[in-house]
């Protein structure tokens, strides 16, 4: 049995009761390996709901998400049969997040590229934002670790994103944020259709075009620890063909 679920301690329940203030959107495929240390760490750095959307992942993710969603009632997950993309796996746990009540929707990866100890610094930020961007590009973001060759991927998406959409954000592309979900009440999500890391580019430009503040503050973003990076050549196309239709968009 899994040490988590075998010998669960005080600190990694207690953070875990009910409420309805914030809760953590954790897409996952193929995410056995990281998927029991990510949500400890979320919860030893925020009191949280964990909604883990799970893509049918072959590994045995989503009976893991399962067993942790029996042991603690802050821990829900939403199964979908087929994987189906970064944004659509967002968009649906939006929705639920919205039916449930929750006044603050947090996206995070489940690989550590995301650091658990940033997320207070995003919620509190939401206190005066609609949408909290972790940037990588203001002053005091870090890409530790990087190779030259993504280094210059990422500038180069998010200076085609600030050429079409302004350079009003600095780090279009981040997928660590936290959004008010009235605003989210107030967009047509079904417009939002981007599947792979356009997703971050067409939110921050929804929530622009209706008039939400946004705020960016600096994260420190690492490669994962464990597991397969989803990145791919489709999912680029899909920013080159996506970000200019969005500001000649009727």
């Amino acid at each position: 049995m899994d040490p988590l679920l075998e010998a669960p301690d005080e600190a990694m329940v207690a953070p875990f009761r009910p409420q309805r203030s914030c809760l953590v959107v954790l897409p996952t495929y193929n995410e056995r390996e990281n998927l029991e240390a990510v949500i400890a760490a979320i919860a030893a750095n925020l009191v949280t709901d964990v909604l883990i959307v799970d893509d049918n992942s072959p590994d045995g993710t989503g009976e893991l998400a399962d067993r942790m969603a029996a042991e603690f009632p802050a821990v829900h997950v939403l199964h979908r049969p087929n994987k189906r993309g970064l944004g659509t796996a967002y968009i649906d746990g939006f929705r639920w997040g919205l039916r449930e009540g929750f006044e603050r929707l947090i996206q995070m990866d489940c690989d550590f590229s995301h650091d658990p100890a940033d997320l207070p610094r995003l919620v509190d930020a939401c206190e005066t934002a609609d949408l909290v961007i972790g940037s990588r590009y203001v002053d005091g973001g870090e890409t530790p670790g990087w190779p030259a060759s993504r280094r210059l991927l990422s500038r180069c998406a998010n200076l085609y994103a600030s050429a079409f959409l302004g350079r009003t954000v600095r780090d279009w592309t981040a997928g660590f944020r936290c959004v008010r979900s009235d605003v989210l009440a107030r967009a047509d999500l079904d417009r939002i259709h981007a599947t792979g890391f356009s997703f971050q580019v067409q939110l921050t430009w929804v929530v622009k075009q209706l008039g939400g503040r946004i705020r960016e503050v600096p994260v420190r973003f690492v490669d994962r620890r464990k597991g397969e990076s989803k990145l791919d050549r489709s999912i680029a196309l899909e920013a080159l063909r996506l970000i200019p239709s969005l500001r000649f968009r009727a």
